[in-house]
């Protein structure tokens, strides 16, 4: 399986993101999209900093016609968190920690690819932090980057395309 890496300087290790779902750069199925179940992706990482506290995930789109497009939004997952599954609720809070922010779509949680036109990459973007954030359910991809500044220990990314 092709990964990008993105890592920790001070570690010399690179914090993994993959998914049984899709592979680096290659297509998203059907049922993670609005075409299907638009079920969110199972996710799993490793090798986060030793010292990490919580992860940070977003999923944008770059290719959107408006802009980059977000689709998903979760931060304060707790250090001990190493996976999602498949369809994770949308739920503000998630029963095993986490804070669902707000889509593109003026939703809470997980809005699948549903692109216009052509192909587009999604980018789900993992952040190891060293603090949680504690901002409340519906945070931006914004206020969440801003929370974020001065935190993120490590980070790392998997992207998937898809086309209607």
């Amino acid at each position: 399986m092709k990964l990008v890496r993105f890592g920790d300087a001070n570690r010399g290790i690179a914090m993994i993101l993959k998914s049984t779902a899709f592979e680096e750069g290659m297509k998203i199925a059907a049922k993670y999209t609005c075409d299907g179940a638009n079920f969110s992706p199972p996710l799993k990482w490793s090798d986060s900093p030793k010292k990490t506290v919580s992860f940070s995930l977003i999923c944008d789109d770059p290719d959107a016609p408006a802009g980059t497009w977000v689709h998903w939004v979760l931060y304060d997952l707790p250090a001990a968190v190493t996976e999602l599954p498949e369809h994770v609720p949308a739920d503000n809070k998630l029963s095993a920690g986490g804070t669902h922010g707000s889509n593109d779509f003026g939703n809470t949680g997980y809005g699948g690819p549903c692109p216009p036109r052509g192909t587009h990459r999604y980018y789900f973007k993992l952040y190891a932090l060293d603090n949680m954030l504690g901002l409340e359910p519906g945070a931006t991809k914004q206020q969440v980057l801003d929370a974020m500044k001065g935190h993120v220990l490590a980070e790392t990314q998997l992207m998937g395309r898809y086309r209607r």
